[in-house]
């Protein structure tokens, strides 16, 4: 009996092992099969054709840091831009975090990022510099800005072609668009993506690449 219940117990025991390991490997496996197919697709978007939707304004605003940021300083670079503000009750933690995706992928390129505030008045530096802490903004690429409401008002309906409300009807809060914009370095728009759609990041991401290869440095 002794002799033919260690070979079953030493069966039993490599079944646990192997199990063991399967379980470890799936999600390693899965992941790395996720990356790998988002990578495939970042590079198969990346050869379409990016359209152009006009000139973004010359603006002058104040950044986080309370120092005065013009539009100048973009002069040059491919920089990505969205509207939020710091009390959105809506898709606001939703745009910025698609925002903090964006650092990682293209922290090797000179890609600026500027988030505008549509609640300036409530929005301070301080108030936004808290803000962009939370998000882990990388000080020298991420600039959140505040400044006159109708400057920033303007600068989204006529500048950006998005659309915005300061809190006038029912609900009293201010509306705005959930739209991310690519700017190349000539100050011309190249895309709108929706913050809200799973992908966005996704075809950001290839967008970008391609303009760095179109306009590189």
């Amino acid at each position: 009996m002794n002799a033919t219940s260690v070979p079953i117990q030493r069966g039993a025991s490599w079944s646990a092992i192997v199990w063991k390991a399967t379980l470890i490997l799936i999600p390693l496996v899965t992941a790395g099969l996720l990356l790998w197919l988002r990578h495939v697709e970042v590079r198969a978007l990346a050869e379409r054709t990016v359209s152009s939707y006009g000139t973004v304004p010359h603006f002058q605003l104040v950044n986080q840091e309370g120092r005065p940021f013009d539009s100048v300083q973009l002069a040059g670079k491919i920089w990505i831009a969205d509207f939020i503000y710091t009390t959105c009750p809506g898709p606001c933690p939703m745009i910025s975090t698609r925002m903090s995706e964006l650092q990682k992928p293209l922290e090797k390129t000179d890609v600026h990022l500027v988030s505008f505030s549509v609640d300036p008045e409530k929005d301070t530096p301080e108030v936004l510099r808290r803000y962009a802490e939370r998000l882990q903004a990388e000080p020298v690429r991420w600039d959140f800005l505040t400044g006159p409401k109708s400057a920033i008002y303007s600068l989204s309906h006529d500048g950006f072609k998005l659309a915005i409300s300061d809190g006038s009807d029912a609900q009293g809060i201010p509306v705005h668009s959930t739209r991310i914009v690519l700017v190349d370095r000539h100050s011309q728009i190249r895309g709108y993506y929706d913050a809200t759609e799973a992908d966005a990041v996704t075809k950001l991401v290839a967008d970008t690449n391609h303009l760095l290869r179109e306009q590189p440095r």
